[in-house]
């Protein structure tokens, strides 16, 4: 009798999971929040296309981008949002690896993420080519037009590789993930509307022992795909200004630094979304503080590294006994742009070490303030990277002071509008967590008890 009871009560927590996933997209009505959210990040999202065409008819003179500094926000925008899009494929595929159980009620999230912030990531160096309308030309097509593809030394090659790669083995993770929960969805499904579009989604799955079986291999061999691409990815955008010879950019720390940062502001970004819906989609149960508390100390370790590396730069700066290479880093920490660069330090390395203490580490309204600021940081260092070595390089004569203008301000904050459209999309339509991951770890949990 004890087993049965037993046996019965795994069913109900099964069945729990199901319903409190199944139900956010079942609903008739979402939350109140969800309208006013979507409204609003729409809005931003027909501005950001709208000044797109404006650059398109005017062309990118709009932008503040001028001598000496021609790499501005479009570079460092675009660095940034590949940067926020790294956490997923880490969560998933290395933590998956290294059979981390506790992934399993977050990665849904993560992965998501990865897909729209590489989104909004492809959109700046696309419209930063000049001539939009040739954008066909960047295409492996035969033709005499292809002046960027034989120049395979060029980094900007390497970028167009490395991040459509990213992006396809991404896409392929996320959406193999969600086969067996959109089957679920099928089968619950109450309109043939539903019912044919999360079975197209679906591809017919039966949840057979033989497609289990060969899910669960493909899957992983996807995982061990899409490890070193976490690595690869952000180490060839820091090529972008690691292999150039302008003091402040050609440093070998630049791809480890990059790949910590990429992390480090990833994570932020999965805390700050997560918490919201959590709260909002009542899945307290689901995502629990041991989840956001485990988040948190990676964040602590990542914002450690970003620390120790802005350090270095100014030791090797100095004991290099180059005096272009020290110049520019104390034009970065005392020069026109000390106020950027003090931003930085302070929310990338001192605002992360509040996770030392537990009840930063396990309120969630002080965990999303902390990543806020984390994300605030690391745009600016991604700013201070690309400006500060531009604005004053070795003729002063040369010398000037970026200002940005409306356009690429107003650009920036639709690509957040446009990032938050597609999250708020998928957490009303698609299943935000892997129902079938978090019912295997369940199965483990109630072995071990």
């Amino acid at each position: 009798m004890a087993t049965i009871a037993s046996g019965s009560h795994e069913q109900d927590l099964y069945r729990d999971v199901t319903e409190r996933v199944c139900k956010i997209t079942e609903r008739p009505k979402p939350p109140r929040a969800w309208y006013i959210a979507i409204v609003f990040s729409s809005s931003l999202t027909v501005m950001l296309f709208g000044l797109i065409g404006y650059l398109i008819v005017k062309g990118v003179g709009v932008w503040g981008n001028n001598a000496p500094v021609f790499w501005a926000w479009p570079i460092v925008n675009f660095v940034f949002w590949v940067g926020i899009g790294h956490a997923g494929t880490l969560i998933s595929a290395i933590l998956f690896l290294f059979r981390q159980d506790w992934r399993t009620s977050i990665n849904r999230f993560a992965e998501a993420m990865t897909i729209f912030a590489v989104m909004c990531a492809g959109i700046f160096p696309g419209i930063h080519i000049g001539r939009v309308w040739f954008v066909y030309w960047l295409a492996p097509y035969p033709s005499q037009h292809l002046a960027m593809w034989p120049n395979f030394r060029s980094p900007l090659l390497w970028d167009v590789f490395a991040v459509s790669t990213y992006a396809s083995v991404s896409a392929m993770f996320w959406y193999m993930g969600m086969i067996p929960d959109l089957a679920t969805l099928r089968d619950r499904a109450t309109t043939k509307t539903r019912q044919f579009l999360y079975g197209l989604g679906a591809l017919g799955w039966t949840g057979s022992a033989r497609e289990w079986s060969r899910y669960e291999k493909a899957y992983m061999l996807l995982a061990a795909l899409a490890t070193p691409l976490v690595l690869s990815v952000h180490t060839i955008v820091s090529f972008d200004f690691a292999v150039s010879q302008l003091p402040g950019w050609h440093t070998t720390i630049f791809p480890p630094y990059f790949v910590a940062g990429a992390v480090f502001s990833g994570f932020a970004m999965v805390i700050t979304l997560m918490v919201p819906a959590r709260r909002f989609f009542g899945l307290k149960d689901l995502v629990t503080i041991k989840h956001l508390e485990n988040m948190t100390k990676i964040i602590l370790a990542t914002g450690t590294m970003v620390g120790f590396a802005y350090g270095i730069e100014f030791f090797i700066a100095w004991y290099s006994g180059v005096r272009y290479e020290q110049f520019a880093f104390i034009n970065r920490a005392f020069g026109p742009y000390a106020w950027a660069y003090w931003i930085m330090v302070s929310c990338n390395v001192i605002s992360p070490q509040l996770f030392w203490f537990k009840k930063f580490r396990t309120t969630p309204w002080l965990m999303v303030v902390v990543c806020i600021f984390v994300n605030i940081g690391m745009w600016f260092e991604r700013f201070v990277i690309t400006v500060t070595s531009l604005s004053r390089d070795f003729l002063p004569s040369s010398w000037g002071y970026f200002k940005p203008t409306a356009v690429d301000v107003l650009m920036f904050i639709g690509s957040f509008g446009m990032f938050f459209t597609l999250f708020l999309l998928f957490c009303r339509y698609l299943p935000i967590v892997a129902m079938s991951e978090v019912k295997a770890v369940m199965d483990d949990g109630h072995d071990h008890h």
